[in-house]
This record gives C-alpha cells, structure tokens and sequence, in this order.
C-alpha cells in the first residue's frame, strides 16, 4: 500500500487541505493520504495555535467520511523539534510493507535542500508536488528528478491563518471550513477575539 504523508499544523484544517488531499488519492498512484498533524514546539509556544489533540480531533472530523484520507498522530510521541527524515524511518520501521511518500506544495520543493538529510529522503521516497504561487525557483537538481512527481491538483490559495483571523474579526468562514470543522470551532468558541 502507498501512502502519502500531508504534514501540517492544520489549525484549523480547512477545504483547500481536503480537496487537496482528495485529489492526490484519487488522481495520483498514492492508496492513502495521512494527514500527520504537526505537534506545537514546545519551544515555540504560538497563543493562535489551539492544542495538538484539538487539531488531530478537527482533522479526524474533517477526514472521517473519506475512505482514502486518514488522520495521523505519529509525531505527538516523538521527541521535539522533529525532522521529516525521522519521522519516515520511524513510519517505515513500524509498517515495513507500506511505501510512505510525501505530499508538498511547490513552495516548500524550493527550500527541499535545505531538509536535514533530503537526500535520505530523495533516496527513499518518492514525493509527490502539488502547485502553489510562490516566490522563488525550484533548484535545477529537482527539475527532472525521477522521484519528484508533480501532479495538477487545483491551486488553494485558502490559509489557516486567513481563516483564524477572519473569525478573530467575527467573519463569516463557514464555507472555507468542513461542516464538522465549523461545527467544532463554533461549539469550542475556538480563534476567537
């Protein structure tokens, strides 16, 4: 089975995440997605960012209709700060008959060497890009490289930080968020002034 591992804080996970996700089940050779929600640092305490089990419970919220996308705690136990590299040999080492690849915006290929151990990776697993509007080039030895797959999932421009301050303000975001998210949000009273 293949798995694409989607890393984020998802504070909160919204629809530009989803649709995202659901494009690379179901158009790419990936069998699942696993949204690994990305623990708090415990050295970087943000105010705006809600507690690791409420993002992991939003996500599963969000994923629990669809088949193919899985939420993912598998970081909230390892120790901090945590790099990717890690968390992959960690994943490989517990399920050794899955293959793990990774699912990234456009954005984050440009700054993939600079990943502690991106080779490693490259070796590895495969990764699967998705476009974004950024600044910036891809670095020429990712161009053509056979393990980096783009695929033309649609453009989000949608961000959690959009979506948190917009409900600070007392906006309107429902649309930008799953139903159950929403739902959960609300009844929490979570991002609010």
């Amino acid at each position: 089975m293949k798995i694409g591992l989607y890393f984020g804080t998802f504070n909160p996970i919204h629809i530009g995440h989803l649709i995202i996700a659901n494009h690379m089940a179901e158009h790419s050779d990936l069998d699942q997605i696993w949204f690994v929600v990305t623990p708090q640092s415990p050295f970087k305490v943000k105010a705006s960012m809600l507690d690791n089990h409420d993002r992991l419970e939003m996500v599963y919220r969000a994923t629990e209709d669809y088949e193919k996308l899985r939420p993912s705690d598998i970081e909230f136990g390892m120790p901090q700060p945590n790099y990717t590299i890690n968390t992959l040999t960690y994943l490989q080492e517990k399920h050794p008959k899955y293959t793990f690849s990774l699912i990234m915006g456009e954005d984050n290929l440009k700054s993939l060497h600079k990943w502690k151990n991106y080779e490693l990776i490259l070796e590895n697993h495969d990764i699967y890009v998705y476009p974004r509007i950024s600044e910036g080039v891809v670095e020429t030895q990712f161009d053509k490289h056979p393990k980096i797959h783009h695929v033309a999932a649609p453009i989000m421009e949608i961000s959690s930080t959009f979506i948190r301050k917009s409900i600070k303000k007392g906006k309107n975001v429902r649309p930008m968020l799953p139903d159950p998210v929403w739902n959960y949000i609300d009844e929490m009273n979570y991002y609010g002034a």
